[in-house]
């Protein structure tokens, strides 16, 4: 359990965590948004330097292979991932990019990701990014990039001890950080869904899918259930009596109905987690973790009081 005057501080000011541990790619070549712009679901091409998207890369049934941020340059489009999945996207490039002018720069070891968190990450740095999630400007100390809940400064690795020192931010854990993500009702990759996941599932498509761009790979899947479907599993909060393991079933009269996601013990709201559960697993409902005399109810996100 994290501490609570950490959770204070995240809320209240600014606090660091680094995230250096993602997988980082940049890609370069004239054909390299055109390229992406047909393997992930998000509008590559529509983005100016200076802005970013949230997006995924999807099998050919419509499920997630990864997720990913996705940033523009004038010359270069960087992408990042969970751990060790920027060899998804980096396999995608080397097979398909064949012929075109496109190719994958792994640049994991050679930068770092310290992200700042709470209301006062802007006023930390020598210039402000706009306040669009994913845009960024270019400042003293590297990329300065928008989040939902801060501000991600992309560093040299070499420079990363440098930064934290003159950024002068104070660390927090992993678990305090992760309690605000799960409060906000964003989902993890490989958390709170994985490969068996179609976005809309995940309730990814406001953020991460575009329906007026051209085609990608799993497109007709996700087209066909947002415009004709009804997803059968929706992504919801859980309120539990008491805190329960990732990955623990939910049953519904007797009926296994989704799996624990991500769990937090929140100062505000008590014990939380996220959720994938089926249709009939509504808001207000009364779920049974599997194998204790835990309770979950369902709710709405975000996380309210």
């Amino acid at each position: 359990m994290f501490k609570s005057a950490e959770y204070e501080l995240l809320r209240e000011s600014v606090g660091l965590v680094d995230r250096s541990g993602r997988g980082k790619l940049r890609l370069v070549g004239t054909e390299a948004a055109e390229f992406l712009q047909g393997q992930v679901t998000n509008d590559v091409e529509a983005l100016e330097p200076g802005t970013g998207c949230y997006a995924a890369l999807l099998n050919h049934k419509g499920k997630v292979r990864t997720d990913m941020r996705v940033l523009r340059g004038a010359e270069w489009i960087w992408a990042d991932t969970e751990p060790d999945m920027q060899a998804v996207v980096e396999s995608t490039v080397r097979t398909y990019g064949i012929g075109r002018d496109v190719r994958a720069e792994d640049v994991t070891g050679s930068h770092a990701i310290l992200s700042l968190l709470g209301p006062a990450a802007p006023s930390r740095l020598d210039v402000e990014p706009p306040a669009e999630e994913h845009a960024f400007v270019e400042g003293e100390h590297g990329l300065y990039v928008a989040t939902l809940l801060g501000v991600d400064v992309i560093c040299a690795a070499a420079e990363v001890d440098a930064v934290r020192l003159a950024l002068g931010v104070e660390q927090v854990s992993d678990e305090a950080v992760e309690c605000l993500r799960i409060e906000s009702g964003r989902p993890r990759f490989g958390f709170d869904f994985n490969t068996d996941t179609i976005p809309e599932e995940a309730d990814l498509n406001e953020r991460a899918v575009s329906f007026t761009k051209g085609c990608y790979v799993g497109q007709e899947t996700v087209a066909r259930l947002h415009y004709k479907g009804k997803p059968n599993r929706h992504l919801r909060g859980l309120r539990l009596s008491e805190p329960a393991p990732p990955g623990a079933e939910l049953h519904l009269d007797g009926r296994v109905v989704g799996t624990v996601g991500s769990v937090s013990e929140s100062p505000l709201h008590g014990p939380i987690a996220l959720a994938i559960v089926r249709r009939e697993a509504e808001p207000g409902d009364e779920l049974r973790v599997a194998d204790s005399g835990t309770t979950a109810t369902v709710v709405e996100l975000p996380f309210t009081t």
